[in-house]
């Protein structure tokens, strides 16, 4: 089993009203736009959809939902890890029986696993559910750290197609390539650096600005591919301040009031996440204005 997804794939948001409930309409409205902007696929439920304050039903039933809109037009990356073993087991069979097309999977968080209790619990979904798996390491969120030497032992797993490296260390991202690459996609999970991992052979990433800039995400990624890394890098520098500025609060606080300014999405976030603090406002909207992404002037 093998997937060929490469370039900007978005870390959707799960829009939401001013009470929390979830804004159907705005998300069918999001991935139309990313399908028309040219993005490679869509996580849906990952840590930027607020996975962490869904409920297993929502988690579930938004999964479903986001294959029946993308009707096949673009591919869909269901987030289905969690640190429960029989729960990461639930969400992943859920997303295949609803037609997902790969499943993400965080590495299990707060309990601190060792490595051998990592692999066992991925080796346990990959062997229990016939979908392409990727892994998700981002040890500054989990208190987990995967290493490499654990990522090459499930990299023999058929369906464990790829990981979204999300340490930040450009040097291990490349060293995820050099010593995984020909069995398993490495995906940045980092905006910052995703040309730098591109530039060693990773073949995209799974993103948050691509939730306001997916045109010129897609473009990006699409000339790295390619290996034009000069135009490449032009079109990054137009980025560079929202892939700093989208992570002045928690993800996904500055990416949701993002979304709300440019009058995309209400400003609903569900606590214990709150709405953006004013003092970071200014900068957030100079890097939107950096890219060249409008608003209205009233939103």
């Amino acid at each position: 089993m093998s997937t060929d997804l490469k370039g900007s794939i978005v870390a959707i948001v799960t829009p939401m009203h001013g009470d929390g409930s979830m804004d159907l309409l705005a998300f069918d409205r999001l991935v139309d736009w990313h399908v028309d902007a040219g993005t490679s696929a869509i996580v849906v439920v990952g840590t930027t959809g607020e996975s962490a304050t869904l409920s297993m039903e929502e988690h579930c039933d938004l999964v479903a939902h986001c294959v029946e809109v993308a009707n096949k037009r673009i591919p869909v990356i269901a987030g289905t890890g969690s640190n429960s073993t029989d729960e990461a087991l639930y969400f992943t069979r859920s997303a295949a029986q609803h037609g997902a097309d790969a499943a993400l999977l965080v590495t299990p968080y707060y309990n601190k696993p060792s490595q051998e209790g990592l692999y066992q619990h991925f080796k346990a979904v990959a062997e229990a559910v016939d979908i392409p798996q990727i892994l998700y390491n981002v040890p500054g969120r989990t208190a987990c750290d995967m290493s490499v030497e654990t990522v090459e032992r499930l990299a023999g797993f058929e369906n464990i197609v790829g990981i979204k490296d999300a340490t930040g260390d450009i040097p291990r991202g490349h060293e995820l390539v050099d010593r995984c690459g020909d069995r398993l996609a490495v995906y940045s999970g980092e905006d910052a650096i995703t040309l730098a991992l591109m530039k060693g052979g990773a073949v995209g990433t799974i993103s948050v600005t691509a939730n306001v800039a997916p045109s010129l995400m897609a473009e990006m990624c699409g000339k790295a591919l390619a290996g034009d890394f000069a135009v490449a890098a032009a079109v990054d520098s137009k980025l560079a301040a929202l892939h700093e500025n989208l992570f002045l609060e928690a993800n996904p606080i500055p990416v949701k009031w993002a979304l709300a300014k440019m009058g995309l999405i209400e400003p609903g976030i569900r606590l214990p996440l709150v709405e953006l603090d004013v003092k970071y406002h200014v900068q957030v909207s100079d890097a939107l204005e950096q890219a060249g992404i409008s608003f209205p002037e009233a939103a």
